[in-house]
């Protein structure tokens, strides 16, 4: 299984709407996407492992798909208007990730 991480820096003056993301964001991408989508989470960061630091990211998202293949061919006509979304609950560029999962357990 492949997964896609999109975190999203923290930094000074960075803002995210965690529930705009989690109920309206997500979903549109997985109306758009599809069948490709397998599952998706996302996740709030709560801290770093350096007691009193800020976390590296304020939020990452996790899409797993079958293949790169299959979500890249189901993603791409609905790009323009998923990426055109991040404004409206975020002031951050996202950073994307490309991951093969294996199950240890």
């Amino acid at each position: 299984m492949i997964h896609i991480t999109v975190a999203y820096p923290n930094s000074e003056g960075a803002t995210f709407d965690h529930e705009y993301y989690a109920k309206t964001h997500l979903p549109m991408v997985m109306e758009r996407v599809g069948s490709a989508i397998k599952r998706v989470e996302a996740d709030r960061s709560i801290g770093s492992g350096q007691p009193g630091t800020d976390p590296r990211w304020i939020a990452a998202g996790h899409l797993f798909v079958d293949s790169l293949e299959e979500f890249q061919a189901a993603f791409g006509p609905h790009a323009a208007e998923i990426m055109g979304d991040i404004p409206n609950f975020t002031n951050v560029q996202p950073e994307m990730v490309f991951a093969e999962s294996t199950v240890i357990g």
